[in-house]
């Protein structure tokens, strides 16, 4: 049975998504009435029972190297679970195993409505999702509350930001790029959930027993995780990272690659 449709508007549709300059090189190639659909997470994978992991509304992406050990029949029941266990889009590499779509894929997608993208050269992966994920993340998370915002600009204005985002998220921000993003977009969720695990998990798009995880390496790097004033000082800390996340974030954790 096919999952409930997504009706959430704070989420970027892949519509959306495909405008990022990380997505710039992507062509869709089937589905192209579904491109309104809510995307809620993005996944790299290349196992055959993919769909068992999904909640509704991701993006896969794969370089293909499963498909191309299955046979039409295999491939056309790999989509057919993607689309009933609500996925919203496969995106195929097409560098490495495939230099065209496989027929019998390009045709599964279109039977079942799975939008399918293409990337004709070399992708970060990595790139990919870490876009798409700022923007799912920026977009679910509520306005903070305008009462608030004079703080904020308080900080801006006299240059205190940095300082302030070192005392409340100094050890998350030295870690390297890919875990700080997934322990900042959890501490997040659940800071906007008000630590309600299944609904963190549900945002996520993750098992419950992995927000318990990572709430175990949040605790142990942010002391006073459950005082309503540190919780405060959090939500104000990640919002400044959403407004000056280049230079405050790079500047915390000495990381000045090119996103």
């Amino acid at each position: 049975m096919t999952p409930a449709r997504l009706e959430d508007p704070m989420l970027p549709t892949l519509t959306e998504l495909l405008t990022l300059p990380a997505f710039a090189g992507a062509e869709v190639v089937s589905g192209h009435a579904h491109l309104h659909e809510p995307v809620t997470w993005v996944h790299v994978s290349e196992v055959a029972d993919a769909a068992r992991f999904l909640t509704g509304g991701e993006l896969l992406l794969t370089t293909g190297s499963l498909l191309a050990s299955m046979n039409d029949a295999e491939q056309d029941a790999f989509i057919a679970s993607l689309a009933q266990r609500g996925a919203h889009g496969l995106a195929l590499e097409l560098v490495q195993v495939f230099r065209d779509v496989p027929p019998a894929l390009l045709g599964a997608s279109r039977l079942y409505g799975l939008p399918l993208l293409v990337f004709r050269e070399e992708v970060s992966f990595a790139a990919l999702t870490r876009a798409a994920h700022a923007r799912i993340l920026h977009r679910a998370a509520p306005a903070l509350d305008p009462g608030l915002a004079p703080l904020l600009d308080a900080l801006a204005e006299t240059g205190r930001s940095v300082a302030f985002l070192r005392a409340q998220l100094g050890p998350l921000l030295s870690l390297p790029a890919r875990p700080r993003s997934t322990l900042l977009g959890t501490l997040d969720a659940l800071l906007n959930t008000n630590f309600n695990m299944a609904e963190t998990a549900r945002r996520l798009s993750v098992r419950r027993q992995t927000v318990y995880y990572r709430l175990e390496q949040l605790r142990a790097m942010l002391p006073d995780l459950d005082d309503p004033r540190r919780q405060l000082g959090l939500h104000l800390a990640l919002e400044i990272t959403r407004t000056e996340a280049g230079e405050a974030i790079s500047h915390l954790s000495g990381d000045r690659r090119a996103p």
